[in-house]
């Protein structure tokens, strides 16, 4: 079969399982936060029309994908775009930014996890204060150790060769969307035009009493918006396993149309589970509720139950989402080992059939992230603006091979649709994550060496430009220490 076959596969993956599996990708457990998170920065107006941004960038993003994934099959996964278009350096680049991405998201689990047993509705009734800071949501002590317990139960699970866990996510993705839908349907019955208009777009004087006793500064829409973007980017992390599928399709022409249809019912989920609140609680007590808010939103639509069925909903959904995470990276290493691009030793399996050494490593950088986080501000925002800022790295380079790849077929729709793809993800992060940025840098410094490493295995060593780059970006990362310190980039 040729690169740009388009036969159709009889018994592939059908339409409505293609928007399955755009949907499954993306949604874990970022949209529990978005309920109080986006209320810190932003009013039910703001959030709109930044949903608005961020559905139309992310649809541009997941066209890209489609298309890269239906016309070269031969490729695997979204890493591989950049070693195929530009070079086995920018693929490193590429492919470490996911590898990062992949653990630090579960830097964000650990956190939401401690953040749920130390709310009021579960085990923060009976021990406050034990399982995480009431005042910051981040982990105390108690916390940190019982997340630490599930990391690394996780990680040796994975480690003793449970690859699949298809009937586990499963039931997991069934809780997750009954809990979402069950949130939105009481937030609807319960909605309230008045509170939810009281002030629609945040700049309404009477408010400025009750904006400051909270220690949130909205300032203007456009500054709103642009705050609200890199929270939702997190929402959107797993649109480039869609594109996996497209080598899988039943009919890869509904490759676009059901990736188009998955963001909308994503997008559905999201608005109503971030939006909707704002008509139902007022704005005040929805900024000071304890994180993640949609405990307490619950809660009081549904007295006396619905803050415990949140939380363990979350639990749960926190778990499915982490084991997923825990593969991820060791699968990402493995794929860069056998393309040369880590050494070979991060491939090699144990006797069950598992990355060993690569789930170690990634079990213990996440240990370590856990603990630093329990110092920032705030450790869950911390954690996956770190997340979402090297992830772009690797959709930037994504984008940025459909234009190239558009432009030497002569496709000028497609080459829009990359450049427009491109351009979100670039902008987006340099407008809202550019500190994240920096310190993701520091990331890259370790990761040159085993580039290195990785070159001298095959008899090859990093060109001039490469060692320039690579040089660039470690200055980058070194910078970001002390302006993290000097309070320039708000970790602290």
């Amino acid at each position: 079969m040729s690169k740009d076959s388009h036969v159709d596969n009889p018994n592939g993956v059908g339409f409505f399982g293609l928007v399955g599996m755009v949907v499954s990708s993306c949604i874990g457990t970022g949209v529990f936060a978005l309920t109080g998170q986006l209320a810190n920065v932003a009013s039910p107006g703001a959030a709109l029309v930044a949903w608005v941004v961020c559905g139309l960038g992310f649809l541009m993003l997941a066209l890209s994908l489609a298309n890269i994934g239906s016309k070269r099959p031969d490729l695997d996964g979204a890493c591989a775009y950049a070693e195929e278009g530009f070079g086995p350096f920018h693929g490193f680049i590429s492919g470490w930014g996911y590898w990062l991405s992949a653990w630090l998201g579960n830097v964000g689990f650990g956190t939401m996890i401690a953040q749920v047993l130390g709310s009021d509705y579960c085990l923060g009734t009976i021990m406050p204060g034990v399982f995480s800071d009431p005042a910051t949501g981040n982990p105390a002590v108690v916390g940190v150790i019982v997340v630490s317990l599930v990391l690394w139960g996780i990680t040796f699970l994975v480690i003793r060769g449970v690859e699949s866990a298809a009937a586990f996510n499963a039931i997991v993705m069934v809780i997750k969307i009954a809990s979402i839908l069950m949130f939105i349907a009481f937030s609807c019955f319960a909605f309230n035009a008045g509170v939810f208009t009281a002030d629609f777009w945040g700049t309404a004087a009477r408010n400025a009493t009750i904006i400051a006793a909270n220690g949130v500064e909205l300032g203007s829409v456009a500054n709103q918006v642009t705050q609200c973007i890199l929270i939702m980017m997190w929402v959107f992390i797993g649109v480039e396993g869609a594109s996996v599928m497209s080598g899988r399709a039943k009919r890869k022409s509904e490759v676009g149309s059901a990736t188009i249809i998955g963001l909308i019912v994503l997008l559905t989920l999201y608005i109503g589970a971030s939006v909707i609140p704002y008509g139902v609680v007022d704005y005040a007590d929805l900024v000071a509720a304890p994180k993640p808010a949609t405990i307490t939103v619950f809660e009081q639509l549904a007295p006396g139950w619905g803050g415990a069925f949140i939380s363990w909903a979350i639990i749960i959904s926190v778990c499915g989402s982490w084991l997923s995470f825990t593969m991820l990276p060791a699968e990402v290493s493995s794929m860069m080992a056998d393309h040369g691009l880590l050494p070979k030793s991060w491939g090699e399996v144990n006797a069950k059939g598992a990355p060993q050494m690569a789930l170690i490593i990634v079990g213990a950088l996440t240990e370590a992230f856990i603990i630093i986080a329990t110092f920032a501000a705030d450790a869950y925002t911390f954690a996956i603006s770190m997340c979402t800022v090297t992830i772009v790295v690797t959709w930037a380079y994504a984008a940025a091979y459909q234009v190239k790849f558009s432009r030497e077929r002569g496709e000028t729709g497609q080459i829009l649709i990359g450049i427009l793809a491109l351009v979100f993800q670039v902008v987006g992060v340099l407008f809202t994550g550019w500190g994240f940025l920096l310190l993701a840098c520091l990331g890259y410094i370790p990761g040159f060496l085993f580039y290195r490493k990785a070159l001298s295995e095959s008899g090859q060593s990093m060109g001039k430009r490469q060692v320039i780059c690579a040089v660039a970006i470690a200055i980058l990362g070194i910078i970001s220490i002390p302006m993290t310190f000097a309070g320039i980039i708000p970790v602290f």
